[in-house]
């Protein structure tokens, strides 16, 4: 069974990226089943009004239907555990980082759960979104890392840069979790009319606009920082790539800061914030890229590269007969 299972560096690769396309996909689809008012269309868990099946109609079918793509999702991660078990060569790190991903999967399988359960209280709700993020950070490693030989990723010693794409991370992860609290206290509730829907309200009927313009500040804050580090590697690399990670951030961050403007006087339509969670998602794994991108503070990037290429070609040399 386990030769059956083996699998080489490429056929590893392409599955850890699969992984990280399925777990971003799911938050996709999660924020549907939100802003479809689908989120108790199924008020029981793990069943859907105590059967297997949800009922034929439009939110019971939409809130199971995300719940059978995060079971196949979850699926997805298994395999991937496994195949990292069976990958040659074995890598230690690459199966600690698999194993994540199951985990990932249950915890949001039981924080969903609950979140149900507790008639989507916000901050359940919020977790559930943020606890995805973290997720992704694990599976963006994993891909990360299987792209390399072991020892081949680049490292830096440019510090002042490094530390401070990493401080885009940080910026990142706060705009994400004001987000979050901007949609708690927003009108897309999760629960279809009729039914009783807690909502964010620590300042009172004020709590919409309060965490609007909360968000709004600190994903100005954000852009600005992503700006200067922008210029800061500018002045460092005369040339960057079109398709540099900073350069694409921020395009994506304008593109955020053009829609979140133009849903918020539109009184946030829901395809509007659909279209707002997506971007937030991808500007999110673009910044882990940009911070994988900077490489590991240490020696200058390409050294371990070259050193690995050195490796390859000498062993290669060996293998030639000699003439």
């Amino acid at each position: 069974m386990r030769a059956r299972l083996e699998v080489n560096e490429k056929q590893f690769r392409l599955v850890t990226y699969i992984a990280l396309a399925s777990l971003t996909l799911i938050v996709f689809t999660g924020a549907l089943v939100r802003l479809t008012d689908s989120g108790l269309g199924c008020p029981t868990w793990p069943r859907c009004y105590g059967h297997i099946y949800p009922p034929v109609s439009l939110h019971p079918l939409i809130e199971f239907g995300n719940r059978a793509i995060s079971g196949f999702v979850g699926v997805i991660t298994v395999v991937v555990f496994v195949l990292s078990l069976t990958r040659k060569p074995f890598r230690k790190d690459l199966a600690w980082l698999s194993a994540s991903l199951p985990l990932g999967v249950v915890a949001q399988a039981v924080l969903g759960g609950f979140t149900v359960r507790e008639k989507l209280a916000p901050g359940f709700v919020m977790s559930h979104f943020l606890l995805s993020m973290v997720i992704l950070i694990f599976a963006f490693w994993l891909a990360w890392r299987a792209t390399f030989e072991q020892g081949a990723r680049p490292r830096t010693n440019d510090r002042l840069l490094a530390w401070s794409v990493r401080g885009l991370s940080v910026l990142c992860a706060i705009t994400l979790f004001a987000g979050t609290a901007a949609t708690a206290a927003g009108p897309h509730s999760g629960g279809y009319v009729g039914q009783h829907i807690k909502r964010l309200t620590i300042e009172g009927p004020d709590t919409l606009e309060w965490a609007v313009h909360q968000h709004a500040t600190i994903a100005a804050v954000f852009g600005v920082f992503a700006i200067l580090v922008w210029l800061l590697k500018r002045s460092r690399v005369p040339a960057l790539d079109p398709l540099e990670p900073l350069t694409v951030l921020g395009v994506l961050l304008a593109a955020q800061g053009l829609v979140g403007s133009v849903q918020y006087e539109l009184k946030l339509p829901a395809e509007m914030v659909w279209v707002h969670i997506v971007l937030a998602t991808f500007t999110w794994l673009v910044t882990l890229w940009a911070v994988a991108v900077e490489g590991r503070i240490g020696e200058p990037a390409g050294v371990e590269n070259e050193e690995a290429i050195d490796t390859i070609v000498a062993e290669w040399s060996r293998s030639v007969p000699a003439s």
